[in-house]
């Protein structure tokens, strides 16, 4: 397999991924926070938007992985399918038997939805600057004196 070259992502995709995982989360949150259930309910909430940020972003560290080389077992890749999955789903099925307006439950699954598409782009970021920083170790120093 050859070497696999990502370019560096523009500065604009890179802030409007740390603005999507942002805001996503920190409405979920504010929404939460202000939400008339129990407390138990509410952590209930926030533990599966912990738990789908960190399954998207294994995943998509898995899928990178596999991408340039690294040695990724199918049984991990798997469990980060079937992680991020269950999240959604343990979601989808909390929303569906809340006794919460219809709004309010749109409001929650586009938030945690933004929230993952965020966590995604970010970690893609990351890794796609980190590739181009190795890459290229004198690129910034050469931009900064330009």
């Amino acid at each position: 397999m050859g070497t696999v070259r990502f370019q560096k992502p523009t500065a604009a995709f890179v802030a409007a991924s740390w603005a999507a995982l942002i805001i996503g989360a920190i409405v979920y949150l504010v929404g939460l926070w202000n939400a008339a259930m129990q407390l138990n309910e509410k952590g209930y909430y926030f533990t599966i938007l912990m738990y789908g940020l960190f399954s998207a972003v294994s995943l998509q560290k898995t899928v990178r992985d596999r991408l340039e080389g690294i040695s990724v077992t199918g049984i991990y890749f798997g469990l980060c399918w079937v992680s991020l999955l269950l999240s959604v789903g343990l979601l989808a099925v909390g929303l569906f038997n809340a006794s919460l307006a219809a709004s309010e439950k749109g409001f929650y699954a586009m938030a945690f939805l933004l929230s993952l598409f965020g966590a995604v782009a970010v970690q893609k970021n990351v890794r796609d600057i980190a590739s181009y920083k190795a890459e290229n170790p004198l690129a910034d120093d050469v931009a900064a004196a330009e």
